[in-house]
Order: C-alpha cells, then structure tokens, then sequence
C-alpha cells in the first residue's frame, strides 16, 4: 500500500471547505436574526431615557391595579385604580409573540361591567405578551406589558 501525498491542492481544499461552512452558517444566522427582528422600539432611545424616571413616577401615582384573564377564546383585562375598576381613555392593547411582531393581534377592547373583553383566535402554545396603552382622565399615559403563558 503507498501513502498518498498531500499536495498543495488538498490543503487548499480543505481549508476552502471549512471556511465555507463556516461562512455559510454565519450568513444563515444573520439572516436569521435579520429577518425575526421586530423592528425599531425607539426612534432614539437616549431621549427616551432621559424622560423615564419622570413618566414611571406619573404611571405608578396612579395607583392602577390591572388583572389580566384569558380564557379559550376571550381575554379579559379590569383596571382597578383602588376605589373600583375604572375606564380609562385611549385604551389600546395589541397580543402577540415576545420576541417577534408577525402574530400579533390588534385587540377591540369592549367595557363591560367593570372589565374589557376582546374575542381572540385560539393561539399557540408559549410565551405571548399584551402591550397596553391608555390614559388617564388627566392625560397621564399608563403602559404596561403582561406577559401570559399558553399551554395546549
């Protein structure tokens, strides 16, 4: 039996082929993160932090207690400021995935006898988020992230 010899052209072979797999799982995580990333939350997050503290301390004097329910088909969101449920302005609330915008629901929030209700479709099983958005009487903008666990 003769030993082959390695020339030249087989180094370069197989560092050209570790390379390339090397690059083309990069690449295909790149794309990846890319293309799951949810997008622009600030258009310039250090002036958004500058104000933080201030529009927390307004949020948190408001002494809103919020419950969230989801059952099969509804869910169902109570604001309580302490004194009863309460009906603030402007409510918005969109469900959806954690780490990815494309599932997400734009909710229609009906008050009815102390609470909000909204048909939802049945979701999938893991980790979904409610993003609410409202008003007080005053004008003070409550927000808040609920995160919910959904098993099949």
């Amino acid at each position: 039996m003769t030993a082959r010899k390695i020339t030249g052209y087989h180094v370069f072979a197989v560092f050209a082929l570790a390379f390339s797999i090397i690059i083309g799982v990069n690449v295909t995580m790149a794309v990846n993160a890319v293309r799951t990333f949810p997008g622009i939350e600030s258009k310039n997050s250090y002036i958004d932090s500058q104000t933080f503290n201030e529009r927390r301390a307004a949020q948190e004097a408001l002494n809103w207690d919020l419950d969230v329910a989801l059952a099969a088909r509804e869910i169902e969101v109570r604001f309580d400021d302490g004194h009863g449920p309460i009906q603030p302005q402007n409510l918005k609330a969109v469900l959806g995935r954690a780490t990815e915008r494309e599932d997400d629901i734009a909710l229609n929030l009906i008050y009815v006898g102390g609470s909000h209700v909204a048909p939802i479709p049945e979701l999938g099983a893991g980790r979904w988020v409610l993003r609410l958005e409202a008003e007080a009487e005053d004008g003070t903008a409550f927000r808040k992230d609920v995160k919910l666990w959904v098993t099949e």
